[in-house]
C-alpha cells in the first residue's frame, strides 16, 4: 500500500506520515524498487496506534514512549499508566489555564459598555493599562 492509501486507511496525513517517520517516531517504510513508500498492515496498526495517541493529546515525546511499551510485551503496566496519569496532570493544568483565561475575558466583556464610546476595558487590559 502506497503513502497515500495508507493515510486514508489511517486518517493520518501523507505529510504526517512523512514527518513522524523523519523524527523517528515510526519506522521508515519499506521503499519499492523505484524508491516509493510501501507500507504493511503492521506500519497501518502503528500509524492508527499514533493517531489514537494524538487524539487524546499526547505529545511526541510521550507517543515516542508508549509505542515503545507497546512493543514491549514485558512492560510493566504501572510505566504505561504512569504515562497516562502524567498527561491527565497535563490536560488538567491546561483546563485550569482556559477556564482562568475565559473567566477573565467574561469580566471584562461584562464590564464593557458596547456602545458608541471608545472606552473599552477589553482594549485596556490587552494594552496592559
Amino acid at each position: 500500500m502506497n503513502i497515500g492509501q495508507a493515510a486514508q486507511a489511517t486518517g493520518i496525513s501523507a505529510k504526517m506520515i512523512r514527518y513522524y517517520e523523519s523524527i523517528g517516531l515510526i519506522v521508515p517504510a519499506g521503499r519499492t524498487a523505484s524508491g516509493y513508500r510501501i507500507y504493511t498492515e503492521q506500519d497501518l496498526h502503528t500509524l492508527r496506534f499514533v493517531r489514537r495517541a494524538r487524539g487524546l493529546g499526547f505529545s511526541v515525546e510521550q507517543m515516542h514512549e508508549l509505542l515503545a511499551l507497546w512493543h514491549d510485551r514485558k512492560r510493566a503496566s504501572s510505566d504505561v499508566k504512569r504515562v497516562a496519569l502524567q498527561h491527565v496532570q497535563e490536560l488538567e493544568r491546561k483546563v485550569a489555564e482556559l477556564q482562568q483565561m475565559a473567566d477573565t475575558l467574561k469580566h471584562l466583556a461584562q464590564n464593557c459598555h458596547g456602545d458608541s464610546r471608545p472606552q473599552c476595558p477589553i482594549i485596556d487590559e490587552l494594552e496592559g493599562a
